[in-house]
């Protein structure tokens, strides 16, 4: 079974890099598309080269904050764009069986919309996701290493 998961971040460094240390801890790749050579390609290019994976995580983080044209008071925190547009594209790859998302929520985080029956873990400073997001790698298929889980 395909060992590489994708990982879709924003701008949250400390949130990235303790999934992927987690990831590589239960003996993943994880595929960190800054960390990959550019070879010339445009930034599509890369993305698509690098898309050969078997499972997607995906961190929803309040990197960006945004409002409705129409409703200029209504200020919140909400993940960046191109996260989202990545979300799109490996449920439409992988399936909603392969993709898991990961959110840091703040009290005015924004989630994107039509995405409200999707199922995300809370991403907590106690590190509660791991077991979740280990479950989930196990549930199709990945074998686990339950013990290798810092509790």
């Amino acid at each position: 079974m395909n060992r590489r998961i994708f990982l879709v971040h924003g701008h949250d460094e400390e949130m990235k890099q303790s999934v992927a240390r987690f990831l590589e801890r239960l003996e993943f790749e994880a595929i960190i598309l800054h960390e990959r050579p550019n070879i010339g390609k445009t930034i599509i290019e890369k993305f698509e080269a690098n898309s050969d994976v078997g499972y997607a995580v995906i961190l929803l983080a309040p990197d960006d904050i945004g409002y409705s044209r129409l409703q200029p008071d209504s200020v919140a925190s909400r993940a960046r764009q191109n996260v989202i547009m990545e979300l799109g594209f490996f449920l439409g790859k992988l399936g909603r069986n392969k993709v898991s998302i990961l959110v840091r929520i703040t009290k005015d985080f924004e989630f994107p919309t039509d995405i409200g029956g999707m199922i995300y873990t809370r991403y907590d400073e106690n590190g509660g996701w791991r077991l979740k997001l280990a479950q989930e790698l196990h549930s199709v298929g990945y074998e686990i290493d339950f013990t290798r889980i810092p509790m």
